[in-house]
């Protein structure tokens, strides 16, 4: 016979049971984004990124040190090897950077002379803090490869924030551009009049500027690929480099305040290591920092301008392109839905990856070769 309770005992009390509190894993996707992303790199990441800590998340002096131990790579296709990979020396101010030097097999004209050959010029992602010549590596090598022997790829390692904080990164694109373009053009039997710059992220933003600085010079370019381009550093955040929601003209911003790969914080983060806190005082160089803003947008090269769905930068991105194309420049926007911001750097594994991959191709094939 069970035994009788006595009055003072809850009946409440002993039907209560603590229940499970299950907190979402560190950098997990948010659960109102979930069912936007392709559900492969959803497999991926939940595998491989979720609890970890992303890079800005590390002491910058700590990630230094030990790179490997934070850093967090997969999805990037093999590209097929190529006939020649040497790296050189270009000096820059202070000091010199490497440049990485993809070659095909050298063509033979009518004569028997080998044919000159068109020049694309790539500038790595990495928030201008990370990153090298290992980024885009595969990258370089598909586009000599698919451009059948008419390219030659010069990866630009230019020097990083905080270390070497804005406008250093700009001054060594523009200058390993320059020293290419005049310097190496004989040597790797160059046509100074088909050239091409790309990059993706960072890589977009200095990409953009170096556009408007050939043109400026009067330099003729025939190509900008701009991968979801860092466009506007200003009107985003506070010259402290805070993310500033409420005042964000941007949409996506909002939107992917928490999404993986590129939260704001991340941004935020970029921000300050690359222009220092307070960013630097309004000047007539403001545009090198947000192209955005730059004072003409008239007579620039023709542009391929890839968006992710998925990313912050979306919205900056494409407004970007409607005031190039606005000015009067071709302009290509394609917006890859379902895409995380590295998604032109996952080709091994999303078909949106590959379907990039062919528009880059396609672009230079029409504008380097014609």
């Amino acid at each position: 016979m069970a035994q009788e309770r006595p009055p003072k005992c809850d009946p409440a009390l002993h039907q209560w049971r603590a229940r499970d509190i299950i907190q979402p894993l560190h950098n997990s996707i948010p659960r109102e984004l979930l069912a936007r992303f392709d559900p492969i790199y959803i497999e991926y990441y939940y595998r491989n990124n979720v609890g970890r800590l992303h890079t800005h998340e590390v002491p910058i002096e700590e990630f230094r040190k030990n790179p490997a131990r934070y850093t967090i790579s997969y999805g990037r296709e093999h590209g097929p090897d190529v006939y020649c990979i040497s790296e050189q020396k270009c000096p820059v101010q202070r000091g010199e950077i490497t440049i990485r030097i993809f070659e095909p097999a050298p063509k033979m004209d009518a004569q028997g002379q080998p044919k000159k050959r068109a020049a694309y010029v790539n500038f790595h992602g990495g928030g201008w803090v990370f990153g090298g010549l290992m980024v885009d590596h595969d990258f370089c090598k598909r586009i000599v490869h698919d451009l059948d022997g008419e390219v030659v790829a010069f990866d630009v390692d230019y020097r990083l924030a905080p270390e070497n904080r804005y406008p250093i990164p700009v001054e060594d694109c523009w200058g390993a551009f320059n020293w290419i373009r005049s310097q190496k053009a004989v040597e790797f039997n160059l046509d100074p009049d088909r050239f091409a710059v790309g990059g993706a992220s960072a890589g977009g933003h200095l990409a953009a500027v170096v556009a408007h600085l050939c043109r400026d010079a009067s330099i003729p370019l025939r190509l900008q690929v701009l991968t979801v381009p860092a466009c506007d550093l200003h009107s985003t955040f506070t010259p402290e480099g805070v993310f500033d929601r409420k005042n964000t003209p941007y949409k996506s911003y909002r939107e992917m305040e928490f999404t993986p790969v590129l939260p704001a914080a991340r941004m935020a983060y970029f921000h300050r290591h690359f222009l220092g806190v307070p960013r630097p005082a309004p000047s007539e160089d403001d545009w090198k920092i947000s192209p955005m803003f730059a004072p003409n947008f008239s007579n620039l090269a023709p542009a391929l301008v890839s968006t992710a769905e998925l990313d912050p930068l979306r919205d900056e991105g494409e407004l970007y392109a409607s005031k190039l194309e606005d000015a009067g420049n071709r302009v290509a926007i394609n917006r890859y839905l379902g895409a995380p911001h590295t998604f032109a750097g996952l080709d091994g594994i999303l078909d949106c990856g590959r379907d990039y991959n062919h528009s880059v191709v396609a672009a230079m094939k029409a504008e380097l070769l014609a």
